[in-house]
């Protein structure tokens, strides 16, 4: 029996709907441009240091797919939850947790959200309320349905937005969790990121039912697919899921088509697609290009764009050298926050 061919995943473009997002203000695409870049930037500085050995353990990079998580943060309200998946570190920026914090606790150092003893996986701010990310496969949709039941039960009309990806949608407790929050109307979005590949495979191979927007059809679950490129889009989807949530109607699932530009892991050196693959999107649909075309056709100056670059390389050099220089956690640190 001959091998199967290798499947090529298509593009964040081929499945998403078509027509225009709504325009966003000045002010909007100024911010989005900003809060991306802080991401991306953070994210190449995390991927040198991983590089040098100042990481350790795993590291998952969020390169690309910047627009998703920035977009969704500009549809919710303060006391909105977020709760995600191993690639973690922009859900963390983009909730508004400290530069400093986070890569401190990449380093493993005193300063780290989890005093240096959690590290990439294992960080959370009451604060921002961010819940995690999470190093199980798909651990995260239970819990954040949780969260939404905490909501539901205390009778706020705060969201969880549960963010996880095309490889995880494919979890047993994911369907579980579907069936409780639409039995009970919790207010939860279910916020696939599908980056076409999961840990390595391409989603074709990988899915008998490739629109993840339709996973919760059996449930009732309402579902859209949204470029997930494009941060107008998304946040214009993200307003629909959080309006539908808040009135009490149960829980929503967005499909955002994103794309990442790095292997799975640092150690993943992703062989199973090409390099033209990857450089066309980054060429047609990187989610800060195109925000940086919109604001340069609408006169903001080059110069203006390169000091908002200067000022958030700023941030994360700042972060990075916080980072290496904080000490390091006391080996007494290691039995505080233990549950016997």
């Amino acid at each position: 029996m001959a091998a199967p061919k290798k499947a090529a995943a298509s593009t964040p473009q081929d499945k998403t709907d078509g027509g225009s997002p709504p325009e966003f203000t000045r002010e909007q695409e100024l911010k989005a441009l900003r809060d991306m870049l802080l991401i991306r930037r953070f994210e190449e500085k995390a991927g040198q240091l991983y590089g040098m050995g100042a990481i350790g353990g795993f590291c998952h990079l969020y390169i690309g797919q910047e627009a998703v998580v920035v977009g969704m943060q500009m549809a919710l309200k303060q006391g909105d939850q977020v709760i995600t998946g191993y690639r973690d570190h922009g859900h963390m920026l983009a909730t508004g947790m400290d530069a400093n914090g986070v890569m401190a606790e990449l380093t493993g150092r005193r300063g780290g959200y989890s005093k240096g003893k959690g590290g990439s996986m294992h960080m959370f701010s009451k604060e921002k309320h961010f819940y995690g990310g999470h190093g199980i496969v798909g651990a995260q949709v239970s819990l954040g349905t949780g969260l939404a039941f905490a909501n539901h039960y205390r009778g706020n009309d705060n969201v969880s937005v549960t963010y996880f990806g095309d490889g995880a949608a494919n979890q047993g407790q994911v369907y579980e969790s579907f069936n409780m929050a639409e039995l009970w109307k919790l207010p939860v979005i279910y916020v696939i990121e599908n980056n076409r590949y999961a840990m390595g495979t391409a989603v074709s191979r990988a899915s008998a039912q490739q629109d993840f927007s339709k996973r919760g059809v059996s449930f009732n679950i309402p579902g859209k697919q949204v470029d997930g490129m494009d941060v107008r889009a998304v946040k214009a989807a993200g307003d629909e899921a959080v309006a539908w949530c808040r009135a009490g109607k149960g829980p929503f699932i967005l499909e955002m088509q994103t794309y990442r530009y790095r292997g799975h892991s640092m150690s993943d050196p992703a062989k199973y697609r090409t390099r033209e693959e990857v450089e066309k999107v980054r060429h047609d649909q990187d989610p800060i290009e195109q925000v940086r075309n919109r604001l340069l056709a609408a006169k903001v100056s080059e110069a203006d764009l390169k000091a908002i670059d200067a000022e958030v390389r700023d941030i994360v050099n700042a972060s990075a050298d916080f980072a290496q220089h904080d000490p390091e956690p006391d080996a007494a640190e290691l039995w505080t926050d233990v549950y016997r």
